[in-house]
């Protein structure tokens, strides 16, 4: 019997046993080598040392699991990126409250300090009194402006949306406004339908159109006139505080609606730079934008829209 074609059969079937196993060998080291590197990515990736996910030139299920583990270095760095944010922000609100805060605070020591010198005389006594009584009614705006503003951002207040007639939210502001207006020979004129209705949180809104009459007045001069009016369309319920005052400067408009700005053309050196990014807030939560036209010189118009929802 020919046993020469038996024993090569094995040797070739051998041989090639030997030959899958060692590449298997060598897959199994290549992929070892391969989640090492990973390995060693994700420590540096945890110690910030290192940006970014795996790179990965696999296939099947290495290429799927390191797939997975890039989506989990993205969104780590995401969410990395949106404290380090929050921090910032954070830091900024800080620094700001405590620069609004010290001029009032240096303010109220001033006149505490005059007033015990002066205690003889009423006429003093009377004129740091009032001035003391100005800044802290200051401290106080900041601190529920603030508190609004917080309130709002962190979603936890619920609009009480109710019909509303326009002209009887408009006269409440202008009749809250009327003696100072009064006071400092300013006029606030309503124009629009008497009849218009349209839903919305009575109280928050009432703020936000407070604020920009207190704008307006805060930026004209005597004879000026602040004209309050709306419209309604079938979608939409539009507001408008108009004035003919000093208007806003170019360079400003772009920035008027952040937190705390002050312009370096403004006069203004009472307010706190809240008012008209708690106002825009407040239409933003209902849903509205707001808008801003203005010539230096000739005065400003913001305007309000608010969408009317149908079912």
């Amino acid at each position: 019997m020919n046993l020469f074609p038996v024993v090569l059969f094995l040797s070739c079937a051998l041989c090639g046993m030997a030959a899958a196993l060692g590449m298997a060998v060598c897959r199994l080291r290549h992929q070892e080598q391969s989640m090492e590197n990973a390995a060693h990515q994700i420590a540096e990736y945890i110690l910030d040392r290192r940006k970014g996910g795996i790179a990965c030139s696999e296939e099947g299920a290495m290429y799927r699991l390191f797939h997975e583990v890039n989506s989990l270095v993205t969104m780590a760095d995401a969410h990395a990126d949106s404290e380090r944010r929050a921090k910032e922000f954070l830091r900024r609100t800080i620094a700001d409250i405590s620069h609004q805060l010290k001029t009032p605070i240096a303010a109220l020591n001033i006149y505490n300090g005059i007033l015990q010198q002066e205690t003889a005389d009423a006429a003093t006594v009377r004129e740091f009194t009032s001035l003391s009584e100005q800044e802290l009614d200051r401290i106080e705006s900041l601190v529920q402006s603030l508190l609004k503003m917080a309130r709002l951002d962190a979603g936890a207040i619920t609009l009480e949306r109710s019909p509303e007639n326009v002209f009887d939210l408009l006269e409440h502001i202008k009749r809250q406004y009327s003696f100072r207006a009064e006071q400092e020979g300013k006029e606030i004129v309503l124009e629009g339908d008497e009849q218009t209705v349209f839903s919305c949180d009575r109280t928050w809104l009432a703020e936000a159109i407070g604020n920009l009459v207190k704008n307006a007045l805060d930026h004209t001069a005597q004879g000026d006139r602040i004209l309050v009016r709306w419209q309604q369309s079938p979608c939409l319920t539009q507001i408008t505080v108009e004035d003919t005052g000093s208007g806003i400067h170019s360079e400003d408009l772009y920035h008027i609606f952040k937190r705390f700005y002050r312009s370096r053309f403004s006069k203004d050196t009472q307010g706190v730079g809240l008012g008209l990014p708690l106002a825009k807030s407040i239409v933003e939560a209902h849903q509205g934008s707001m808008e801003v036209h203005s010539k230096l010189g000739q005065g400003t118009a913001f305007t309000i829209n608010f969408p009317i929802m149908t079912k």
